[in-house]
Parts: C-alpha cells; sequence; structure tokens
C-alpha cells in the first residue's frame, strides 16, 4: 500500500481502493504539504484523503471570527485597565497579562490558520511552520499559567484574609517573569530536539509532534501535558474549592450573627436574594468548566496519539485544536467583563457593549466577581 523512500512516501495504489467520496482519488491530506516539509510529516497522515472543501471553508470560516472576538475582547481588556486609574492595581496586571497574551496568540495564530484554510494547504513553508507551533505553545502556556497566578491570588486574599501578604507590583511583574520563562523553556525545547512542532491534521496548522513514538517525542508530551494541563488544572481545583469553602464559612457565620440579631440578613435590599457563596461557586464552575472543555479535547489527541489508543482522523485533530484557541475568547469574559469596575469603566467609554445591569460600587457581587484589588475588596 505504501511504499517507504527516503523521508516521505510513494503510493503504489489507492488506499482507499478506489475513488473515494469527495473525488480525491489517490490523493492524500499530506499531498498538499510542502516538499520541504515532507520529512517532518508522520506516515499515519498518508491514509486520509483531503477533507471535503466546505469543511476547510468552515473550519477558516471559524477561525477568522474566533480572531476578531478575542483581539477585539483582549484588546477592550488591555485598554480598559490600562486606562482607568482605579484598575491599575497589582492584581489587575495578571488580568492584563492573560489578555494579553491571549489578544498575542489569535494575532499570530488566527490570520495565518484561516488563510491556510482557505488555500486548503500550509502556504508559508518550514520555518514559518515551526514558529507557528512555537508561538502557539508560548502563547497557550502563558495564558494557562497565568489563570493559575489569577486563582492562586484570590486564594491568597479570600481564604487568608488579613494574614496574606499584599500584592505588590513588584511581585506580580516577578509573577508574570517567571510565567514567560516557564512558557520559554516548554516552548524552545522542540526547537533544540525534544521533540519538534510539525505540520497536523488538515496541514494547515503546525503543533507538537503526537505521532511520533521514540522516546524523545513521548516523553516531552508526557512531561509537557503534566506541566501545562495537569497541574494548573488541579492548581486551580484547588484554590477555587478552599475560596468557595472560606465564603461558604462566612456566609455561614453571617447567618447565625443575622439569627442572633433577630433579623432576616445582616445584607441590604436585593443583596440578600443571591448569596455570596452562589455566586462565587458560579464563577469557579464556569473557570473549571470552560478550561476542561478548552484544552482536554487537545490533550486527548496528544496522548491518543503517542500511545497509539486511537485513530486521529485530520477533522477531529485540527477541531481540538480550535477548540484550545477558542479559549482566548471565554477568557476576556469570565475574568474582566464579570469584573464590576471593568464593567463600569466599559460601560463608560464603550456604553453599547455592556450587556445587562452593571452594579456600583457597593455591589456586593463585585467583590465575588474581582476577588482581585484588595481585602477590604475582596473578603466577602
Amino acid at each position: 500500500m505504501l511504499k517507504t523512500i527516503g523521508p516521505h512516501f510513494e503510493r503504489q495504489e489507492s488506499v482507499w481502493g478506489g475513488v473515494p467520496d469527495g473525488g480525491y482519488g489517490n490523493e492524500t491530506v499530506v499531498d498538499r504539504v510542502p516538499a520541504d516539509m515532507f520529512h517532518l510529516v508522520d506516515p499515519s497522515w498518508y491514509q486520509f484523503p483531503p477533507m471535503e472543501s466546505i469543511w476547510y471553508t468552515w473550519l477558516g470560516l471559524t477561525v477568522f471570527f474566533l480572531g476578531i472576538l478575542s483581539m477585539v475582547g483582549n484588546g477592550l481588556v488591555v485598554y480598559i485597565f490600562t486606562c482607568t486609574k482605579s484598575l491599575r492595581t497589582p492584581s489587575n496586571l495578571l488580568i492584563v497579562n492573560l489578555a494579553f497574551s491571549d489578544f498575542c496568540m489569535m494575532f499570530t495564530m488566527s490570520p495565518t490558520m484561516a488563510w491556510n484554510c482557505f488555500n486548503e494547504k500550509w502556504m508559508f513553508g518550514l520555518f514559518a511552520c515551526e514558529l507557528y507551533g512555537m508561538l502557539g505553545s508560548l502563547f497557550g502556556c502563558t495564558s494557562i499559567w497565568t489563570m493559575v497566578f489569577i486563582a492562586l491570588d484570590r486564594y491568597n486574599v479570600i481564604v487568608k484574609g488579613l494574614s496574606a501578604k499584599p500584592m505588590t507590583i513588584k511581585l506580580a511583574l516577578l509573577k508574570i517573569l517567571f510565567i514567560y520563562l516557564h512558557a520559554l523553556v516548554w516552548t524552545l525545547a522542540p526547537m533544540f530536539g525534544w521533540s519538534r512542532y510539525i505540520p497536523e491534521a488538515n496541514m494547515t496548522a503546525c503543533g507538537t509532534d503526537y505521532y511520533t513514538l521514540a522516546w524523545h517525542s513521548r516523553s516531552y508530551i508526557v512531561v509537557y501535558g503534566g506541566f501545562v494541563y495537569l497541574l494548573p488544572l488541579l492548581v486551580i481545583i484547588y484554590a477555587y474549592y478552599f475560596i468557595v469553602k472560606a465564603v461558604a464559612s462566612h456566609e455561614k457565620a453571617m447567618r447565625e450573627q443575622a439569627k442572633k440579631m433577630n433579623v432576616t440578613s445582616l445584607r441590604s435590599g436585593d443583596q440578600s436574594s443571591t448569596s455570596a457563596e452562589f455566586k462565587l461557586a458560579k464563577v469557579a464552575l464556569m473557570t473549571i468548566s470552560l478550561w476542561f472543555m478548552a484544552w482536554t479535547p487537545y490533550m486527548v489527541i496528544n496522548f491518543a496519539g503517542i500511545f497509539q489508543l486511537a485513530t486521529i482522523n485530520p477533522l477531529f485533530s485540527i477541531w481540538g485544536s480550535v477548540f484550545a484557541k477558542a479559549n482566548a475568547v471565554y477568557n476576556p469574559i469570565v475574568y474582566a467583563i464579570s469584573h464590576p469596575k471593568y464593567r463600569q469603566a466599559l460601560n463608560k467609554k464603550f456604553p453599547c457593549l455592556v450587556c445587562g445591569k452593571v452594579e456600583d460600587d457597593k455591589s456586593d457581587s463585585k467583590s465575588i466577581a474581582s476577588a482581585q484589588t484588595s481585602v477590604s475588596e475582596d473578603k466577602v
């Protein structure tokens, strides 16, 4: 069926026993790879014909519009947080860094991938493929670990309370520096021989090599998955578990105090209708759920590839990559638009973009949604 010839393969007959649906004959998805990149393509991809043109079109349009949404959303977050004096706090530097890394990821990924999809092949050569894979990994890793430090900052303020060490500008900048250095370690490693960046899926994008069974590729995926997916996920779950637990304990104490004072609630107005415990639980559940939905499909694809757990076709693989990129659209919603002071600033500058009621500074939900600025604001 497939005959090995040097670094690539020559088809002696149709691997499908005839002309498949779509009329591609003997053509495979690999035939659209530039000649200087054949040596990077794993033999497993030769069994698949090119995707139907309609899928390339839908994929290109999806990536294009996700890129627009992400760049507009994250660009607004960076603009509002940096131009609003009340939002220029040390903790909010992490929010800005998250928006910046998500913006950069979609700015470098979206136009390139969309153009390739519309042309149904990789258009930019070998070095651009490696650079594309590296930048995607760099900004993805940066966003993930920024989310970890945001969760830890909320844990520090809400769980430890007055005993917590306050965030300073210097400390925030050191954390951001660590995030980028940590991300660079993982993303530069394939450029120096520990695994590699290769064309993947429908050959319109490049990413880590999850098909080569050599130890250097397998070990990288396993270790990378541990430090860039599993560990961050566990830390975020741990932090939000104890945050919700601390708020629940505080709510219980407030209810007991109200009972002793023979009043219905210590909160005033409509603040008593929804407990802070419930509000924070929703934020935590949304954070963890969106994280899981965004990154799990791509990690499943990577591990299924290196351990040969399932046959990975181009369509399934490329949509897993798109799900991961879509996290750059969710983040400004979860981490910034739910921030009451951000919503107030956005309402002043771009009122047409604000949906729903904008809470005032006395709103109890402010301390739940932001949990970022100070002990007085973050303690419920």
